[in-house]
């Protein structure tokens, strides 16, 4: 069977109960389309397998994989890394060398049918047809076609064609509806490059007894105003870099840390000292890199306009302590300890589960880079001050962070002038987007003038009813 390859890995982290807490995009998508949510146990039977047989055994596997995701048969390389009881128990899956089938898995008509899905999502522009090509009804909304929908609104019933401009069309109209299905057009008030989709009403295509016409336009409308526009054309080129940068590097980016984790740990033969450590300088540079690589991934969802989160229970107080196991191996290496919420504390909020995790991983991690050795990063839990609300605040006992510091630390890119902390400066903004999707928030409490009293950061939350 032909196969393709894809550039592309993936990490995902499992608990002792083999549920997926969270994964990278592909992973999610390929877990979710086998019948799985986040969190929830592993869905692909070829992952999960492993994933039991390295925990129960408590040893590395690296093994080739392949499974049935619906659609197409998918294949890669599967690590698992067993964790330690203080990290959670579970496993680290990272998959790599992904392929999948090029055999065609839809019949034209599907594929068809989904293509015609695609553009009715995307069009800004739709209209009712009668058998003759004649307008009936049109629904424009963006700003720069407001022209066009007055034009019909003075001069209805026309053809079409009529009310805009074809692009390399100059016979008489009408024309056969297949030799304008997908022609390029423009019109008055619009600046932008529109393509004309239309498509038959009926049983058939031969005579149908009418048309669905689709305007789906070569670019988003980007306003007039310099800051507005300056605002969207930097956010298109961080989607440019989470959408089509990321992906491609992500798998040469996992084959340099694997390959320096080999040298480093001596697993091809004899080396010596100062190569073993060069090794390890290598690897982490490398994490240092997927790391950024997954903050752009997560910058461009929580900056898309449609971006919402689940509304579930989840449990501040048990989040917490996953958050604090899959950063526990981190703590101990400086002798940090971490003072969480009791077990049978329990604070409930209304939130999603992942989203929450992802926010405590970047507080919690955040404290304990930035605190002392052999000092403590403490995690309460409790209501919250406004009415209805729940909180979690993680405190640590590291420099501290000024008034001045405080007004912009929750800005894209921002990392307070640290050069060397490893930091791609977007954590805490994409946790406080988080925050805000969940109808919670993000804040810093206490910061202090002088510095020096540790930083205090509080996630509020609605609490569950």
């Amino acid at each position: 069977m032909d196969q393709r390859s894809s550039l592309l890995a993936a990490r995902g982290l499992t608990d002792d109960r083999d549920r997926l807490l969270t994964a990278d995009e592909a992973l999610a998508d390929l877990h979710e389309r086998c019948g799985g949510s986040l969190p929830g146990t592993l869905a692909i039977p070829e992952l999960l397998d492993l994933v039991q047989q390295g925990r129960s055994m408590g040893l590395r596997i690296a093994r080739e994989f392949s499974c049935f995701d619906g659609e197409e048969e998918v294949s890669g390389f599967a690590r698992v890394r067993p964790l330690d009881e203080e990290d959670g128990g579970g496993c680290e899956l990272l998959i790599d060398n992904w392929q999948r089938s090029s055999e065609p898995q839809f019949s034209s008509r599907e594929l068809g049918e989904r293509i015609d899905a695609i553009d009715r999502a995307s069009a800004e522009v739709t209209a009712r047809l009668d058998s003759r090509q004649y307008l009936q009804l049109l629904n424009a909304n963006a700003e720069d076609t407001q022209d066009l929908a007055e034009k019909v609104r003075n001069e209805p019933g026309q053809l079409w064609t009529y009310y805009l401009s074809l692009r390399g069309v100059a016979h008489q109209q009408p024309l056969h509806w297949r030799l304008l299905d997908g022609a390029v057009c423009t019109f008055e008030g619009s600046e932008r490059t529109w393509r004309a989709r239309l498509i038959p009403i009926g049983p058939g295509t031969a005579s149908p007894r009418g048309f669905e016409l689709l305007l789906v336009a070569d670019e988003p409308l980007i306003p007039t105003e310099d800051d507005d526009r300056d605002t969207l054309l930097a956010e298109a080129q961080t989607r440019m870099i989470g959408r089509t940068l990321a992906p491609v590097l992500r798998q040469p980016v996992s084959s340099i840390i694997a390959n320096a984790e080999s040298i480093r740990a001596k697993l091809a033969g004899p080396l010596r000292a100062e190569y073993s450590e060069y090794a390890g300088n290598i690897a982490a540079a490398g994490q240092h890199l997927s790391g950024m690589l997954d903050d752009l991934a997560d910058l461009e969802v929580v900056e898309a306009a449609n971006f919402s989160t689940l509304e579930e229970r989840v449990d501040l107080g048990d989040a917490a302590r996953r958050a604090a196991g899959i950063l526990g191996v981190r703590a101990q290496a400086k002798a940090i300890k971490l003072d969480l919420p009791p077990e049978d504390e329990r604070c409930p909020a209304t939130a999603e589960f992942r989203r929450v995790l992802q926010i405590l991983i970047n507080l919690i991690g955040n404290a304990i880079a930035y605190s002392p050795e052999q000092s403590t990063v403490t995690i309460g839990v409790g209501e919250g001050a406004e009415p209805g609300t729940v909180a979690l605040i993680v405190e640590d006992q590291g420099p501290g962070i000024s008034t001045e510091q405080a007004e912009r630390i929750f800005d894209k890119f921002e990392r307070l002038g640290r050069s060397s902390d490893g930091g791609s400066g977007l954590g805490l903004y994409i946790s406080q987007r988080l925050a805000n999707a969940m109808k919670g928030k993000l804040d810093l409490a206490d910061p202090s003038e002088a510095g020096g009293n540790g930083a205090r950061f509080r996630l509020t939350l609605p609490r569950y009813e």
